[in-house]
């Protein structure tokens, strides 16, 4: 009962950011993005609350820390890649070394929003939680991975090579 109620809540926040996220016109905006990645995240959350199998008590001190951590994560993206494309654009030009230095700054700041979120878990979740959120993540992307790559050419993931209606293949199938 206590797992459902979790899930229910998680899938209740969900639907709140999804609702409150502003809506596109067809011109030339990302409604069909936007409507991917909360599907995305969606998924993730039910996921993640499956796997952890929250209380109602650690569910309620979890996803407040977590959906942070998680907006942290796409500002420190978003800033990556607004910093990549300036080196990108400026490659030729005489400010080169400063925008190799912000681009290297904000992968530090990247890489800190995650160092910062393992302790900001602890403190609302068992260590066993904590570890297994940590590999719940990489599960998920793994299995995100294994979707987008299904479509055609070989991937490879948890397991090794396969092809793609996932089937594994031997290692002297692939090629280098």
């Amino acid at each position: 009962m206590k797992k459902i109620i979790s899930i229910l809540g998680a899938l209740a926040l969900v639907s709140a950011v999804a609702f409150a996220q502003p809506q596109h016109n067809k011109k030339g905006n990302h409604k069909d993005g936007e409507e991917w990645r909360e599907k995305v995240r969606a998924e993730q959350v039910s996921f993640i609350t499956a796997e952890l199998d929250l209380t109602e008590a650690e569910a309620q001190a979890f996803w407040p820390v977590y959906n942070d951590v998680q907006k942290q994560r796409r500002e420190a993206f978003k800033a990556c890649a607004d910093a990549n494309k300036a080196l990108q654009d400026g490659l030729e030009g005489p400010d080169v070394a400063k925008l190799l230095d912000q681009y290297a700054a904000c992968k530090q700041a990247a890489d800190k929003v995650d160092a910062d979120a393992l302790p900001r878990y602890k403190k609302v979740l068992p260590i066993e939680k904590v570890a297994k959120l940590v590999l719940a993540e990489e599960k998920f992307r793994h299995q995100q991975i294994g979707k987008l790559g299904g479509k055609g050419g070989n991937h490879t993931g948890p397991g090794g090579p396969k092809a793609p209606n996932g089937q594994m293949l031997p290692p002297s199938s692939v090629q280098e």
